[in-house]
């Protein structure tokens, strides 16, 4: 059963998240495992939900608009994929339990978050600022350059969102290097020294399946991971 090989696979990546924090001197609950379930059909979603996790991470908005409402309410949300300012509107409305928009990546799609969520009438929406840390045209992302300004957009502009830390995908393949890494730490630095915000209440989301470790003994709070747990992508094949 895929669901009861997924539940298995996130135990193991939880205690390995666990003694990677351990390693680096941090408390154990310093590090949130987001299960990232693109493409993956809700029962195995749900075996992995009754494993006792609850927090899952999805890349497209009608995927997640669709999983969300067979999946119980007590899930946090996190979207990390790429984010069109014309579906936050249809995001917000059908994923009541969204808890996160880790890719806010300009000053427009904060915007029409923020005014989203105040017509919806819902609570803040935590958002984490994507900041492009390999320099590839085809990354979604602010330069690190301006991820200082992004962010004071977020915290100064945006009543509605609530302005949690920052977020990068890394290489193409999608692993990273430690200098990704490190530009995001160094940008972390930048905008807590701006924004007058202790580093520990700044999110780093960053690693994934491959380099999770890494990215933990580096500062990331917040880790990716996909295939470790639910096997490889399942695309549709094409015709």
């Amino acid at each position: 059963m895929a669901s009861v090989a997924a539940a298995a696979a996130l135990r193991s990546v939880l205690s390995r998240a666990q003694q990677a924090a351990a390693q680096a001197g941090r408390a154990p609950g310093s590090v949130r495992v987001v299960a990232v379930s693109k493409t993956k059909p809700v029962p195995v979603i749900r075996g992995v939900y009754d494993a006792g996790h609850r927090c899952f991470g999805e890349n497209y908005v009608q995927e997640l608009i669709d999983k969300a409402p067979q999946l119980p309410e007590d899930i946090e949300w996190h979207f990390i994929g790429n984010l069109q300012s014309n579906k936050a509107r249809a995001l917000l409305a059908g994923v009541p339990n969204l808890d996160m928009v880790e890719s806010v990546d300009d000053e427009k799609i904060a915007s029409r978050l923020d005014r989203v969520v105040a017509d919806l009438g819902r609570k803040p929406l935590k958002v984490l600022v994507q900041v492009n840390t390999s320099g590839e045209e085809s990354k979604f992302g602010v330069d690190p350059s301006g991820c200082v300004e992004l962010a004071k957009h977020v915290k100064l502009n945006c009543p509605n969102l609530v302005f949690s830390g920052l977020m990068t995908i890394g290489m193409l393949d999608y692993s990273s290097t430690p200098e990704n890494f490190k530009t995001l730490a160094n940008c972390r630095e930048e905008v807590c020294k701006e924004l007058g915000i202790p580093e520990e209440q700044c999110e780093l989301s960053m690693g994934m399946s491959a380099d999770f470790e890494q990215a933990i003994e580096m500062g990331s709070t917040n880790v990716r991971v996909g295939s470790t747990i639910f096997g490889a992508r399942e695309y549709p094949k094409k015709n």
